[in-house]
């Protein structure tokens, strides 16, 4: 019998219904169900997302469902949790988020589920180390969205100023999904050119300096959203689908997600963003880049930041609870 791709969603606020609709639009996994402790709401996104089907590309089975369905699912995308409040940085989320996160995945767990959890809630490299802790689940198998939107905002703004295509401009940027990421500019490229030869070939059209601010106004950009319109969530379902999609087709995709380091870059036991190979097995490899030395010294300060926001909840929920002390 041919494998039927199940995705489960918890979560159904902005972010969890903007993903099932592009999904839908984009025709990938077999079968959605939606789960959020909102029933009306969820029932009411399921029956508005099958009355589109007549227009999507592929045929789907979307309903709103319970924990119990999350048994043969492939992927469990979590986008359930408080949201950021104006003012409010994604760390002071974590607190919240972490109890929050506890029922879910254990409730997850319990239904016999063994595939990949993909999550996007924020602080999303903590929450996703909490997941690992919590589900038990190897860490290849557990991902986080991380700096995969803020790739895709850097390659954009630097699209605009160059004035060429966003797919041939590739960028990283790495670490936490948060006011301590960087850009990798020593690995910047525009149609194959280092960002910093596209520069010198037409020093009358742009400057080095301007490089800063292009990558201030990314780091910032979801105050500047969350400041005019209360959330952001297009950007980020488009970037699960686009996880999703890896996962699912099993392609081998380069993406810079928050995936579990074990040494490399000489850092350990953390989840954070880096460029990462994704396929049917989750993080297949972690990619090293050749980071110069001021990149490697503000990653190190980024993961080290990291670590130290983590240990409070760590230590409440880890090691507190005896058995998950031990995964």
């Amino acid at each position: 019998m041919e494998h039927v791709n199940r995705v489960a969603l918890i979560g159904t606020g902005a972010v969890g219904s903007s993903y099932a609709f592009a999904l839908l639009n984009q025709g990938v996994a077999d079968e959605l169900v939606m789960i959020d402790l909102n029933k009306e709401k969820s029932e009411g996104d399921a029956m508005d997302l099958n009355h589109g089907l007549a227009f999507a590309p592929a045929n789907k089975k979307i309903w709103f469902g319970d924990y119990a369905d999350c048994e043969s699912a492939d992927i469990v995308v979590i986008t359930a949790g408080a949201n950021q409040k104006p003012g409010e940085t994604r760390l002071d989320l974590l607190e919240k988020n972490t109890a929050i996160f506890k029922s879910i995945v254990d409730s997850v767990m319990e239904s016999g589920f063994d595939g990949i959890f993909l999550v996007a809630t924020n602080p999303v490299d903590i929450l996703t180390y909490m997941t690992w802790k919590f589900s038990g689940l190897p860490a290849e198998r557990v991902i986080g969205s991380g700096t995969i939107l803020d790739t895709a905002r850097l390659r954009f703004k630097l699209s605009e100023y160059f004035n060429i295509d966003t797919r041939n401009v590739h960028a990283y940027i790495m670490g936490e999904h948060g006011d301590s990421e960087l850009p990798v500019w020593s690995h910047a490229n525009v149609a194959g050119r280092s960002v910093f030869d596209r520069i010198k070939d037409h020093p009358d059209l742009y400057d080095e300096k301007d490089l800063e601010g292009i990558f201030e106004q990314v780091r910032d950009a979801a105050y500047h959203i969350i400041e005019r319109k209360g959330a952001t969530h297009y950007g980020i379902a488009m970037g699960l689908v686009r996880l999703t999609k890896a996962i699912l087709h099993n392609e081998n995709a380069v993406l810079t997600v928050s995936g579990y380091l074990q040494g490399q870059y000489g850092m350990d036991d953390l989840f954070i963003g880096v460029p990462a190979i994704v396929n049917r097995r989750g993080i297949q490899e972690i990619i090293e880049l050749n980071l110069d030395q001021d990149e490697m010294e503000k990653f190190h300060a980024s993961a080290s930041l990291l670590k130290e926001t983590m240990k409070p909840v760590i230590h409440n929920y880890v090691y507190k609870d005896g058995d998950s002390s031990e995964r």
